[in-house]
């Protein structure tokens, strides 16, 4: 019985089996057309962009670095509005990004911002840092930190405090501390003693041996009292 039982499975299944394949062939069949044609235009589309990625967007980011090497030699010695602006002869690192865009890489943008704080352009600057995507946690705070920068520099200090917060939390490292400490003296000059304390205490608690921590203690009595 038992025996029985097992070659009635093994026939159903094999009927099942069948029945599938059958479906199958059935399907292809009625849509062979279809099917060839999906996978013929599926296949154009992964050339197109093969293509266009080893014969276009490659050679293009490799020039935009090219052209940007200049710029940020200049960059780097601190010449920041021949950095920015270039001379005539090289392009600046404006002329960069509007040529190449995101080609150039994310660092042109926050070399930009900051020569553009540099030269106290903020409405520029903040143009710059917005666009700028590295993913790298440190990088990515100071530049909105630099955004903090800009909008202190337009006297908008609401919104300078919002990104030199969430800078500080964006990466929980000693630079925090500095980007806490910019936002407490911007909360006292907006009359808001309460949040300026909660910055100092957390820089004495968080980072007491980072710059801002040795002289903390005073900008805490300060708050305090006032």
């Amino acid at each position: 019985m038992a025996k029985e039982n097992v070659n009635d499975k093994e026939a159903l299944r094999k009927e099942n089996l069948e029945e599938t394949v059958s479906k199958t062939d059935q399907f292809y069949n009625e849509h062979k057309k279809t099917i060839w044609t999906v996978v013929c235009v599926l296949l154009v589309i992964a050339l197109a962009v093969f293509a266009y990625v080893k014969l276009i967007y490659q050679p293009k980011c490799a020039e935009a670095a090219q052209q940007a090497f200049p710029a940020e030699q200049s960059f780097a010695n601190g010449e920041f509005e021949l950095a920015l602006n270039g001379d005539g002869n090289v392009l600046g690192l404006a002329d960069v990004i509007k040529e190449y865009g995101s080609k150039a890489g994310a660092a042109v943008y926050m070399e930009a911002g900051e020569c553009a704080l540099q030269l106290g352009e903020f409405e520029e600057a903040l143009n710059y840092l917005k666009k700028y995507s590295g993913k790298e946690p440190i990088l990515a705070a100071r530049a909105i930190a630099g955004q903090g920068d800009a909008y202190a520099g337009l006297e908008k200090y609401e919104e300078a405090v919002a990104a030199y917060t969430k800078a500080a939390g964006k990466a929980d490292n000693v630079f925090a501390a500095g980007y806490l400490l910019k936002a407490g003296i911007l909360y006292e000059e907006l009359g808001n003693k309460a949040k300026a304390l909660e910055c100092y205490k957390v820089i004495k608690d968080k980072y007491p041996q980072s710059v801002e921590g040795y002289d903390i203690d005073k900008y805490i009595t300060r708050a305090e009292a006032e």
